[in-house]
């Protein structure tokens, strides 16, 4: 008689990174509008944000709008923005009372000034708390985000402030959005899709990738602990023998 093997406990990881997939595939399955499903997406990212915070995630960054998803009907961005606005707002006292800091990772120059502010002002309020950093990645692409450092290293360089052997890898990540949120250790994807989107394509060059089946909206404390639970299994080796 065999003996069953007890699953081997969660381990939280220092960083995490979500690319929240499958809000339309939910909504459609229901029979609802697309926006039905990321509405009810907001609940996933509660709970993932407060569970994250109370397990001791140092750093969760979540893929909330991609540069590619301005190509989406325009209803529909402007339906994605008022939800985004109302998240801003509405928990500000989740954010507060987990001590969370918000962040936002992605280009400033096309969000519409009424978002932008929200994002600002979030921002401020939740700037001295000391608990987990969350990222918002909005308007996001990992190429953009190289582009657009590469190109702060060559004004630099062209104003004589650095030469070109000064530029590593410490210089580059320097220039990227939010150099100050450790790179993540484990990358979850929803809805079962195996890719990685153009996004933090530098920061996941070590990440751990944990795939999960359910769309975004189904996602939960359940699909969380066996991210963690998956990632406790991984032997990480950077390239080294163990």
């Amino acid at each position: 008689m065999s003996r069953s093997v007890p699953a081997p406990e969660p381990v939280v990881p220092r960083s995490v990174a979500v690319i929240m997939d499958g809000n339309g595939r939910w909504a459609r399955r229901a029979g609802l509008e697309r926006i039905r499903g990321h509405e009810r997406g907001i609940d996933a990212v509660r709970t993932t944000v407060t569970e994250c915070a109370r397990l001791g995630v140092e750093a969760l960054t979540l893929y909330a709008f991609s540069e590619e998803n301005w190509q989406r009907p325009q209803r529909e961005i402007d339906l994605l923005f008022k939800l985004l606005q109302r998240f801003l707002v509405e928990e500000r006292p989740t954010l507060m009372q987990n001590r969370v800091r918000l962040l936002h990772a992605g280009r400033r120059e096309r969000l519409p000034p009424p978002v932008l502010a929200l994002i600002d002002e979030t921002v401020a309020l939740t700037r001295d708390n000391a608990g987990m950093q969350l990222c918002l990645a909005i308007s996001y692409g990992g190429r953009q985000e190289l582009v657009d450092a590469m190109r702060s290293l060559a004004r630099r360089v062209a104003s004589g402030e650095l030469s070109p052997g000064q530029i590593g890898e410490a210089t580059i990540r320097g220039a990227l959005y939010q150099p100050g949120v450790p790179d993540p250790d484990l990358l979850i994807r929803t809805a079962g899709e195996q890719r990685l989107s153009n996004f933090l394509l530098w920061q996941i060059s070590y990440a751990e990738i944990h795939v999960s089946d359910v769309c975004w909206p189904e996602f939960g404390r359940e699909q969380l602990e066996a991210a963690f639970r998956d990632y406790g299994r991984r032997v990480r080796k950077f390239g080294k023998v163990l």
